[in-house]
């Protein structure tokens, strides 16, 4: 399997950026090859094609349309990261989401 590469967004890319950390080390211990970086909403057209998955921060699931349409012309997936994974950094679910994606 080759590398599972995501990207997380949210608007300066600081709370992401601690999700991000965590999914990078629960997929360490979980032995799954993946990287995992967040960014502002504002880089993530900078990084087109450089990743497989985007999943937003909850506050721009009124977006989420609008990068699915995105994400159909340049290869990736996109979903919202639900408030419950998000608000408590929860590693473990948002791995679990990334592996159904």
């Amino acid at each position: 399997m080759s590398t599972i590469r995501v990207m997380l967004c949210c608007g300066a890319g600081m709370s992401s950026g601690f999700l991000a950390q965590r999914v990078r080390g629960e997929a360490k211990k979980q032995k799954i090859d993946l990287t995992c970086e967040a960014r502002s909403e504002s880089q993530v057209p900078q990084f087109f094609g450089k990743f497989d998955i985007l999943l937003l921060g909850p506050h721009y699931a009124s977006q989420l349309p609008n990068y699915r349409e995105l994400a159909e012309k340049h290869g990736f997936k996109a979903d919202v990261i639900p408030q419950s994974i998000y608000g408590t950094l929860d590693a473990a679910k948002l791995l679990e989401m990334i592996k159904k994606m």
